[in-house]
């Protein structure tokens, strides 16, 4: 199937104008395209998979995108807009959009007049519309690293709040055995930890989880195949 999209796109991509190309895309999935930029808005169609559409623009975070299918219009997730980027498909998001042309668009009333006029829900704009301010990020700095030998693997992940506070956390695994230790540490420097061993031979886990006052809390469940 992806090699098809890729046919698809390379078809779309050689008989577009310069000015056009770098617009059209190819949808990846039957999906809902939406009225607005969020899964709460009506859907207007659904897009087959390797439908051909046309980007108009993206939100700011690039999570959503105006897109023309044919006679409708409206919004659906970029995860399932595949464009042409360094001569291969892939996703469309804020890292690909500049640079295939396109741009960051604004919704707003205007545009649900412009298209949904003649829908039946056309006069619930405020039932639908949910402004809000953009989440700023929690994590600094956030790490990842993973090694397998001989079926011994072991991985690592790291995290730093934009306060200051950190947390790790190691797994092991090998013989139908693994482990996992996590350890945060506040950012006024209070810590807590959290070990897990499961095994796949006794078909069971066992935690154990140490708050920031030194209290310890311990559990086992038992599971089946």
């Amino acid at each position: 199937m992806l090699k098809k999209i890729f046919v698809l796109l390379a078809l779309v991509m050689g008989g577009a104008t310069v000015a056009s190309a770098s617009t059209v895309a190819i949808s990846t999935a039957n999906v809902n395209l939406r009225a607005g930029p969020a899964t709460s808005y009506p859907v207007v169609t659904v897009l087959p998979q390797g439908a051909r559409i046309v980007t108009h623009g993206c939100v700011a975070d690039y999570a959503w995108c105006d897109v023309a299918f044919g006679q409708y219009r409206g919004w659906v997730s970029a995860s399932y807009i595949q464009v042409v980027y360094n001569g291969g498909p892939v996703v469309l998001s804020a890292a690909v959009a500049p640079t295939v042309g396109v741009t960051v668009v604004t919704y707003d009333r205007a545009y649900w007049n412009t298209h949904y006029v003649a829908q039946p829900w056309y006069r619930s704009w405020t039932s639908y519309y949910r402004p809000y301010a953009p989440v700023a990020p929690r994590v600094e700095t956030y790490g990842r690293s993973a090694t397998c030998v001989d079926g011994n693997c072991a991985g690592t992940r790291t995290a730093t709040g934009i306060y200051g506070g950190t947390t790790s956390q190691t797994r092991n695994c090998a013989g139908g055995e693994c482990s996992a230790t996590r350890e945060t540490t506040g950012r006024f420097g209070n810590s807590a930890s959290r070990v897990r061993n499961c095994s796949a031979n006794d078909r069971s886990c066992n935690m154990t989880r140490t708050g920031p006052a030194g209290g310890t809390a311990t559990g086992t469940r038992t599971f089946s195949r």
